[in-house]
């Protein structure tokens, strides 16, 4: 298994070692002691996954008081995951980054990408659907529940829109309502 660092400060891409032949293919894709000697979390309280068709964007989602790391795979599909560094006392706060993730094939790698806690998260579904399957270390927390609109100014997030053949994307109401980033709620400076 391979960790590979990313743009952004503590935001690792994870390649686990595929096994396959003419049958197929087997991969370990979590591995206590090796989550542990990187420095990842090895307890995550809660799986969470999602179906979603071309053009949905689910963010950019947060929790306060509970703040939740997500370990985010691809079970179907093509999306464009984002990653925004919410952490005042980071020297990356405020800057984002973009990853393509698939569901595995036998050309593309395994691949799951760690967010950490003090960060947003949102993708966009680029193929028709998607499955995306993501474990957190905290469970679900309504009340710290927050949201940065995907568009925000500051941000300038480059969602790959031209996927979508001039459609705009499929925005939950909840989403739609999301504060910008100049307002925000954001994390305790730890």
């Amino acid at each position: 298994m391979q960790i590979l660092d990313t743009s952004l400060r503590d935001v690792k891409l994870i390649q686990p070692k595929r096994y396959g032949d003419s049958r197929g293919w087997f991969a370990e894709v979590f591995s206590k002691s090796i989550f542990s000697a990187a420095g990842l979390p090895t307890q995550f309280v809660q799986d969470n996954q999602s179906f979603s068709v071309k053009g949905v964007l689910r963010g950019l989602h947060y929790q306060l008081g509970q703040p939740q790391g997500k370990l985010v795979r691809v079970l179907s599909g093509h999306i464009w995951d984002v990653a925004v560094d919410l952490r005042r006392n980071s020297p990356d706060f405020g800057r984002w980054a973009g990853f393509d993730l698939r569901a595995q094939s036998l050309e593309d790698d395994l691949q799951l990408l760690w967010i950490p806690e003090g960060f947003a998260h949102g993708f966009l579904v680029l193929s028709d659907t998607a499955e995306v399957l993501y474990k957190t270390t905290n469970p679900y927390y309504p009340q710290g529940e927050r949201s940065i609109i995907w568009n925000d100014p500051t941000l300038n997030i480059a969602w790959p829109l031209e996927a979508l053949s001039g459609a705009s994307p499929s925005i939950s109401a909840k989403d739609a309502v999301g504060k910008a980033f100049s307002d925000a709620d954001l994390p305790p400076v730890e």
